[in-house]
């Protein structure tokens, strides 16, 4: 009986120990897991604190302790992203138009601090929902409706600049500026349609004047130069009949490169009828 009570004894021991030992390391793993804190690539953190809200310090990629309970990070991606935005305005000359206007921007991290007390983790919405509908009115204002179509570069160069000056004020910093989409109305689009093509009838015309004018000019000349070339020949002639030689050789050689380029063209002997004698020799003088 001794000996079972000691047994007995023993292994309630070792089951407490176990039950301790276990609640222990679970004691601990929780401890580790919220006292620390994983940031990821392309990503900072910051930490909210209970008492003293957000601390002024940006952490970077990878594992950081915080006080469990008290503190609780907060992750904030600072990878370029897109933001796109869509505004009615009116141009210069009193037309309206339909703009979409994309941003590449990502938030400075040394400044995210800043960003957070003042704007929350929804900062881009706040800033660029009023901000770019701002700039857009403003400069498409200082162009003609044809100026935004010609001139779109211009136009994203001159919206880029202004935008950039103003978001850098709320920590932002802008990657491209660029203008995607123009809609004008229905009824001006139809006058830009029906102006374009005046203007390509407008050149056509002008091409076939330059034309005819050319052709005109190209006749005179060859008939100057038909004139100067007759007056010549008639020099020629009456100096002698060399021109005239020189005219017989030149259009006998030109038959005969004709006739040799031929080949249907058969050469025979000019002193010999092969038709009625094909046995006679053409080198014989009979």
């Amino acid at each position: 009986k001794k000996r079972r009570k000691r047994m007995n004894r023993g292994a309630s021991r070792g089951l407490n120990f176990l039950i301790f030992g276990g609640l222990f390391a679970t004691s601990a793993a929780f401890a580790i897991n919220t006292s620390t804190f994983t940031v990821g690539a392309g990503e900072r953190a910051l930490i909210y604190s209970y008492f003293g809200g957000i601390k002024r310090v940006v952490y970077g990629p990878g594992i950081h302790f915080l006080i469990p309970i008290l503190d609780r990070a907060i992750p904030i991606d600072v990878r370029i992203r897109p933001y796109t935005t869509d505004s009615e305005t009116g141009t210069r000359d009193l037309q309206r138009v339909n703009v979409s206007l994309r941003i590449l921007f990502r938030p400075d991290a040394k400044r995210l601090p800043e960003i957070y007390k003042q704007l929350g983790e929804d900062y881009a919405n706040k800033v660029f929902t009023s901000l770019a509908s701002e700039v857009l009115k403003a400069v498409i204002a200082q162009y003609d409706a044809t100026e935004l179509i010609t001139n779109r570069e211009a136009v994203s160069r001159d919206i880029r600049g202004r935008l950039t000056d103003r978001a850098e004020s709320f920590g932002l910093q802008l990657e491209d500026v660029s203008l995607t989409h123009t809609a004008f109305s229905t009824e001006y689009a139809r006058s830009i349609e029906s102006k374009q093509v005046a203007q390509q009838l407008a050149e056509r015309a002008k091409f076939v004047v330059l034309k005819a004018e050319q052709e005109k000019q190209a006749t005179v000349i060859h008939a100057e130069a038909e004139a100067e070339a007759a007056k010549l020949i008639g020099e020629a002639m009456k100096e002698g009949t060399g021109f005239v030689t020189l005219r017989k050789i030149e259009a006998s050689r030109s038959i005969a490169e004709s006739l040799a380029a031929n080949r249907n063209v058969v050469y025979l002997p000019g002193n010999v009828n092969l038709l009625f004698n094909p046995n006679a020799n053409p080198n014989s003088n009979q």
